[in-house]
């Protein structure tokens, strides 16, 4: 039997804006060390290093292997400006 996860019903994934490209996502930050971003097609199409990461994924963002692409620095210093002012908690700290 399959439990059901529930953790986004406390505490549901927020949009944040990358202040570079103006990309939008969905982001949840479990703990200082954990980040979950969850991408939509707009948000892929205005990402310039999510776009490129195929071609160099080594170089461009945070790659686990060719063609898979998590976060680009410019997103990530975003998303670390809006737990900044509080817009998306941290939540092992709530």
């Amino acid at each position: 039997m399959t439990r059901p996860d529930n953790r986004l019903d406390d505490a549901p994934m927020l949009p944040v804006t990358c202040g570079s490209c103006g990309a939008r996502v969905l982001a949840r930050k479990s703990s200082w060390e954990q980040t979950s971003v969850q991408w939509n097609g707009a948000a892929m199409a205005r990402c310039q290093e999510r776009q490129s990461v195929g071609e160099h994924p080594s170089v461009h963002g945070t790659a686990l292997r060719p063609g898979t692409f998590l976060v680009c620095a410019r997103l990530r210093a975003s998303i670390e400006e809006a737990v900044g002012v509080g817009s998306l908690p941290v939540l092992d700290e709530l």
